[in-house]
């Protein structure tokens, strides 16, 4: 587990804050895909945290800041375009940590223009690693699990258009709902 990840990561907020993490959903069919191939590895978090591209890892935010996130997160939104994403195959971040992920072929530079947007102004925060946008499939799992994963979703190929993202907010009971979408609203990114 690390703190730039859904997975695994269940915070106790403070009285009167809350715990948000942004996100790009991934649709159907292939969200089911991946729930699926999660719980067949074992991953406990199969049920809890929706197939996603993260834009913001679980971060603790105060009550008061809640309207200053909205205003901001609408105006990151209104500043990109949608875009076609391409997930294809699997990685792993082993030895640094026990994950594999589908990779992010097309639509990288997006979700690192998204992300680093998203994590300014009131939501402004470092990582403990750099940011490299991917979907966990298996994560903190024995090594065959991890290793069935990256074999079994290897020739995984999603093509489909991001046309906005999700702000999710942790329930106490460490599953994620959504507290609101952004639909993306800006012109096209120049070459």
């Amino acid at each position: 587990m690390n703190a730039d990840t859904f997975v695994g990561r269940s915070l106790t907020p403070l009285p009167q804050t809350s715990v948000v993490g942004v996100l790009v959903p991934i649709p159907e069919p292939w969200a089911q895909v991946l729930v699926d191939w999660r719980a067949k590895v074992g991953d406990a978090q199969a049920t809890l945290v929706p197939p996603h591209v993260t834009l913001l890892p679980p971060t603790e935010v105060a009550g008061s800041d809640r309207a200053a996130i909205t205003e901001h997160l609408a105006r990151v939104a209104a500043g990109h375009p949608p875009f076609e994403m391409h997930l294809s195959g699997t990685g792993t971040f082993t030895p640094v940590s026990d994950v594999v992920f589908v990779a992010v072929a097309k639509g990288i530079g997006n979700c690192e223009l998204l992300a680093s947007d998203v994590r300014s102004g009131p939501l402004a925060r470092s990582l403990s690693f750099p940011y490299h946008p991917h979907v966990t499939v298996a994560h903190d799992v024995p090594g065959d699990m991890l290793e069935l994963a990256y074999t079994g979703l290897a020739d995984l190929s999603a093509e489909f258009r991001v046309s906005s993202f999700t702000e999710f907010e942790q329930t106490p009971a460490g599953t994620w709902t959504v507290a609101r979408e952004y639909p993306l609203t800006g012109p096209p990114h120049r070459s």
